[in-house]
């Protein structure tokens, strides 16, 4: 009741930890006021996990200091330490160090995990043991077939100079998975490297029947039909490559040879100055080159005079052209100055 008599109705609101006597000011209210006025500690609630020497940064160093992991304690935690063999192989390039977390790793798991062993064969590789690196990827194998696996191993047996293992073991891999592009694909370039080219060409075909996209492929058969004396269809190659929307200077100058062989000596020109136009200081030398060709071919010589000139004044080295500026010399009866070139030459 109140001192009018009227009574209390409704719920009071309950009281707050915080105190009612004294001083009312805002400021004080504030204040920190001791132990009690601090936030309580709960379970875990101020915990604070400390990293250890080896997985602490201090942001100008290294993520991980590669030199203090304790390879039999990581090694055990198989999410972590997938994470830092990752990080060793590919950021750090510390395949020794790599190399000792996947052994220690491969012994916790009783030498029965695919992955480990495949990651085992990737170290040896990189150090140079094929022999260790062939072993690995061939337990690696039998546990888990696995592309990247068929793939890795094929590049050992290259190494090792024995190619028609590694095209036994691609035509395995194929046998296995149909619908992987990069097997045929493997395949494709060990036939090139041994100068078979009709098997090549069968196989980038067969890639790109899987991948209609496959870049190399495309690129590789564009070539073949140009040096086959097919230029027109090595152009439509190369503009299916412009349609997927590479646009730099070796393709324009592809298109440009193109051109120029199937006698558009109009489009080539284009061609060529949209290379110029992409191209850096290493690959403006060659596309001066095949202009000073479409030069003689359009009979202008003094223009093909200038872009060889031009050739020898970006790479000293260039024997072609000085052989070309020789040859011009000689049918333009200009012998004042090309005698020296024409000597430089033959020694």
């Amino acid at each position: 009741m109140t001192q009018s008599g009227r009574p209390v109705t409704g719920f009071l609101r309950p009281m707050s930890s915080r105190p009612t006597s004294g001083t009312t000011d805002i400021r004080d209210a504030l204040q920190s006021r001791g132990s009690t006025a601090v936030r309580p500690m709960t379970t875990l609630g101020r915990e604070i996990r400390l990293g250890t020497a080896s997985l602490s940064s201090t942001g100008s160093g290294p993520l991980v200091d590669s030199s203090k992991l304790n390879i039999k304690k990581y090694a055990s935690k198989t999410g972590l330490a997938i994470i830092l063999t990752e990080y060793l192989v590919y950021v750090e390039h510390n395949t020794r160090k790599a190399l000792e977390l996947c052994a220690e790793a491969t012994s916790e798991h009783d030498f029965k995990n695919w992955w480990w062993k495949s990651r085992l064969g990737k170290c040896y590789l990189k150090l140079g043991l094929l022999r260790d690196a062939e072993r690995q990827f061939r337990s690696a194998l039998k546990i888990q077939p696995i592309i990247d696996t068929y793939l890795d191993l094929s590049n050992v047996y290259l190494r090792l100079d024995v190619p028609q293992t590694a095209l036994q073991l691609l035509t395995e891999g194929c046998q296995m998975f149909t619908l992987e592009p990069r097997l045929v694909l493997g395949i494709a370039r060990i036939h090139d490297m041994l100068n078979d080219q009709e098997k090549a060409i069968s196989f980038y075909k067969k890639v790109l029947v899987l991948d209609p996209s496959n870049v190399e492929a495309i690129a590789c058969l564009g070539a073949h039909y140009f040096y086959a004396d097919q230029p027109e269809l090595s152009m439509r190659y190369y503009r299916r490559l412009y349609q997927m929307g590479i646009n730099n200077a070796e393709l324009w100058n592809n298109i440009g040879l193109c051109c120029f062989y199937a006698s558009q000596y109009d489009m080539a020109i284009g061609c060529f100055d949209r290379a110029l136009n992409l191209s850096s200081d290493e690959e403006m030398a060659d596309t001066w080159y095949n202009i000073g060709h479409v030069g003689i071919a359009l009979g202008d010589l003094g223009m093909a005079y200038q872009a060889f000139k031009i050739v020898i004044s970006i790479d000293p080295s260039h024997g072609e052209a000085l052989n070309n500026i020789g040859v011009l010399g000689m049918y333009t009866s200009n012998f004042y100055y090309n005698p020296i070139i024409i000597i430089f030459i033959i020694y």
